[in-house]
């Protein structure tokens, strides 16, 4: 046996490691020592300590046992390795902002509604963290630059302004006012100035923004405190008024 081998038990008290962990790592085939005695009892040699440096560093940037076991068999160039993990660990870090900015947006919206019932409390929830899912990575980050740009004072005004003029195109659904009337396209004006606020003009995220309404209608009547029956109906009522402005503007319906 070489001199130089180390038993389980030296290898642990000069890595600072366990011998338990050293032991599992053997278990799931990220180190197994390359000689035993006649005994069966492990030696480690130097090919066992360099990899076992290596192992200690992967680790360390936070890679799982599996992909370090993987990395290290396929003989991987540790730098490719960081710069893939360095992404990982990128898109983990953005995906907690978004979390942290649709928790931000929850918070408000609780303190403005007061009490909610569970059922609705888990679908504000639900909403808020899929809300994504509605738009694509570079309408994130314009959305995202959209709010720096406006500031938060005006996004607090826009969020008090729209249950307001919602209230309005209720009461004037509700009273049975054509949709072409004058005072109902004015109302439509102001909600195309607060979309074009939020999308900034955007065609796509106005589609996106859209197509997250059309299939998520109950739950963005949850947010915004309404019945989603009347909520629906209201949106039936605006599609159509909105057509009747295009129309008068030239647009065509």
């Amino acid at each position: 046996m070489s001199p130089q081998t180390l038993t389980v038990g030296a290898l642990a008290k000069q890595s600072g490691l366990t011998v338990r962990a050293l032991h599992h790592w053997e278990s799931v085939g990220l180190l197994v020592p390359s000689q035993r005695t006649a005994a069966g009892h492990r030696r480690y040699g130097e090919a066992d300590v360099a990899r076992l440096q290596q192992i200690v560093s992967l680790r360390a940037l936070g890679l799982p046992l599996a992909e370090i076991r993987a990395t290290l068999d396929r003989g991987a160039d540790p730098a490719e390795v960081v710069a893939q993990h360095l992404g990982r660990v990128r898109a983990q870090e953005a995906a907690a902002r978004r979390l942290g900015d649709h928790l931000d947006g929850l918070a408000r919206l609780l303190k403005a509604r007061g009490a909610v019932s569970a059922d609705d409390l888990l679908r504000l929830i639900h909403l808020t963290t899929t809300m994504d899912t509605y738009y694509t990575p570079e309408q994130q980050d314009y959305l995202k630059q959209r709010r720096e740009a406006v500031g938060e004072e005006r996004i607090r005004e826009v969020e008090a302004e729209w249950p307001q003029l919602m209230a309005e195109v209720r009461a004037a659904m509700d009273a049975g006012t054509p949709t072409d009337d004058p005072g109902v396209l004015d109302l439509m004006r102001r909600w195309r100035g607060l979309v074009a606020e939020f999308t900034g003009g955007d065609p796509g995220i106005k589609q996106s923004l859209n197509t997250m309404y059309a299939e998520r209608t109950d739950d963005m009547a949850t947010m915004n405190g309404q019945d989603p029956a009347a909520f629906r109906a209201m949106f039936a009522y605006v599609g159509e008024a909105q057509k009747a402005l295009a129309a008068e503007e030239g647009e065509g319906a």
